[in-house]
């Protein structure tokens, strides 16, 4: 017996004609009077007694009408679960990550995503920054993390973050007392560098040549962690993201100096596959790094973010 029988009996008993049973269910008359004789075979009960002018159910009829109304009531409520069930944002979620924003810029906003969908299995990926494009355009990630976000071909790319550039020393190097430098200032320095291929060398190599400060670049690195560490045993300087030295300047570990002619900023952004529908996981993060502003709840975060960075890029060139 299909769900449709009890339907149609309830709306007999409801409208008592079986023409308009028929209509509501878009079936024909004698389809309906069909359903109603094969109940009656299958029970061997009789449930309505026809006439001219009257209508009605038996005993028996009586007794099948409740229970249609409580099969499809239960039917109903069936269904309403399973929409339920499809609303659940769960499933897997890949992200890759380059090292400095998987550590430091991405944990609050991660800790959130993960408190509010505990139901998705994050799987964190840290490359460098070609790994991440390369992941993205060969389906290995969901979406990627990565500093001077760049629109390529079958990417799309969005700010959603740009944190301050400052530069960074040991307490007891000769530069720490001060606040602020000019990068000119800065010639003859010696520094530690990220490696060549890295977009945020590229852009500090950019800004120290239009000032016309020649650092003396003593080692290079692919990661922020390993910078830090060369700055404090070397007593080198370096130029960073400030996001990324906030703890070690708050312990006493390293000294910040604020950029006083220039200001850097080193935009973070977001890039997924163009052909990409994505999953409601995916749509659920990107939602939270574009829209949520985490500066103000105790996270890593610069109080000093530009909102007008948030965005989508279409011409920005990698640096």
């Amino acid at each position: 017996m299909q769900i449709q029988t009890f339907k149609v009996f309830c709306d007999l008993a409801a409208s008592k004609s079986f023409s308009k049973a028929a209509e509501h269910n878009g079936i024909t008359q004698s389809a309906v009077s069909q359903q109603v004789r094969a109940i009656e075979e299958q029970f061997q009960v009789r449930l309505i007694v026809r006439g001219r002018c009257a209508f009605r159910l038996t005993l028996e009829g009586h007794a099948f009408l409740a229970s249609s109304r409580e099969i499809m009531g239960a039917y109903g409520d069936l269904g309403a679960r399973m929409r339920k069930l499809q609303e659940v944002i769960s499933g897997e979620l890949r992200i890759a990550t380059i090292f400095s924003i998987g550590l430091h810029e991405l944990p609050p906003y991660l800790k959130r995503f993960r408190r509010e969908f505990p139901l998705v299995d994050v799987k964190m990926d840290y490359r460098r920054s070609a790994q991440v494009y390369a992941a993205i355009q060969e389906n290995r990630a969901d979406v990627g993390l990565v500093a001077y976000p760049t629109s390529k071909r079958g990417i799309t790319a969005s700010v959603f973050w740009r944190d301050r550039l400052v530069v960074i020393c040991a307490p007891s190097h000769p530069l720490a007392p001060r606040r602020k430098i000019a990068l000119g200032d800065l010639g003859g320095e010696k520094f530690i560098a990220f490696e060549p291929d890295l977009p945020t060398r590229r852009e500090v190599d950019r800004q120290l040549r239009m000032a016309g400060a020649r650092v003396k670049v003593a080692f290079e690195f692919d990661n922020i962690e390993t910078v830090k560490r060369a700055v404090e045993i070397e007593s080198a300087i370096s130029i960073v993201p400030r996001t990324a030295v906030r703890a070690e300047v708050e312990n006493g570990q390293l000294a910040c100096i604020e950029l006083s002619d220039a200001e850097m900023w080193r935009p973070l952004g977001t890039l997924v596959k163009k052909s990409s529908a994505g999953t409601p996981a995916q749509r659920e993060f990107l939602g939270l790094l574009e829209k949520t502003d985490l500066g103000g709840e105790g996270s890593d975060f610069d109080p000093q973010r530009s909102k007008s960075s948030r965005g989508r890029i279409t011409h920005h060139k990698q640096s």
